[in-house]
């Protein structure tokens, strides 16, 4: 059931010189600005999940802001594309998991999209243990990627977590997006469905993440074999989950046996391989707990992606350095 720092030498990092220097092909890491290396040299950097969905209704622009004031260094946001074709900001199949709505994204045009409550279901729990859902009477609107954009600082790397399928029209639409917002050098772009590699591969421009599926089979060699498969270029992002549960399944001739298993598979040796090549830089998933940002850090993880931006800051401003690691 698969259900930085100057240390880092990151090549996207939060610095006013972040589109110049990602449009430069001979830039590549090194980039970084003071204001990035204030508090640290040591720690990942801190990339809003969805805007930050544990702390507003995911994906808007609420959100955003609200991720920004906390101090993440990037934002990462979902993308679907509407009936008539226009990119929006929403990651579930049934506009009912979030919203007042029904439906799905791909059924439903942009203008229809706009009335809906994007923070209907978006609850909080008081000191007793209530929940309340204070968006139902303070409506936030799901956004569109121009609109997202438009509200993030240039300066501030944006990722776009494709989820519409198939992947060819989102691509275009948001290619479309990209070039008259004159965005490419601040994006990069993750998909878990493979297809996206090849929708994107039209745009020379565009930076994508590694396939998910080559980041996985790299990481499973690493666990399981104790071998480094087909290790990235350098510069290659990749992204994936710093813990997982998983189903481990052994086939033999007369059936086969699974077992559920919770892996932590960003280790020092995966590190090793990833970065064969030279400076990959890692994007660890699913980072919420103190403990795990410190071993994020200790392992020179790049960026951790993270629910509450919030929290992830206070955190990252309570470890004391120089860090110590085990």
């Amino acid at each position: 059931m698969m259900s930085l720092r100057t240390r880092f030498l990151r090549p996207f990092a939060v610095a006013a010189s972040l589109g110049v220097c990602l449009a430069m092909q001979g830039c590549g890491p090194g980039a970084i600005s003071s204001a990035q290396a204030r508090d640290s040299s040591v720690l990942p950097m801190i990339v809003a999940h969805r805007g930050g969905a544990a702390d507003y209704p995911e994906n808007t622009l609420l959100a955003i802001d609200a991720a920004l004031r906390s101090h993440a260094d990037a934002i990462w946001l979902t993308v679907q594309l509407t009936r008539d074709g226009v990119p929006v900001l929403y990651r579930p199949a049934d506009l009912a998991a979030n919203t007042d709505g029904k439906g799905a994204i791909t059924d439903t045009d942009a203008a229809a999209l706009a009335r809906l409550n994007a923070g209907w279901n978006f609850a909080e729990t008081d000191a007793s243990g209530a929940r309340r859902y204070p968006y139902r009477d303070q409506p936030v609107r799901i956004p569109t990627l121009v609109e997202a954009l438009r509200a993030i600082p240039a300066t501030v790397p944006v990722m776009l977590d494709m989820k519409a399928l198939p992947a060819e029209p989102q691509a275009d639409a948001v290619a479309r997006v990209l070039s008259e917002e004159n965005a490419w050098s601040r994006v990069l772009i993750y998909s878990t469905d493979a297809a996206y590699q090849k929708a994107f591969a039209a745009w020379p421009q565009a930076r994508l993440f590694e396939s998910r599926d080559a980041t996985r089979d790299r990481l499973a060699a690493v666990a399981l074999a104790r071998t480094c498969e087909a290790p990235p270029p350098s510069g290659t992002w990749t992204a994936f989950e710093y813990a997982r549960k998983m189903e481990l399944v052994e086939t033999f001739t007369l059936g086969e046996a699974r077992s559920a298993v919770s892996a932590t598979l960003w280790t020092p040796e995966a590190v090793k391989c990833f970065r064969t090549n030279g400076k990959t830089p890692i994007v660890a998933i699913g980072i919420d707990r103190a403990e795990d940002y410190r071993a994020a850090a200790c392992l020179g993880i790049d960026a951790v992606l993270a629910d509450s931006p919030r929290k992830l800051h206070a955190i990252r401003s309570g470890i004391a350095l120089p860090l110590q690691c085990p």
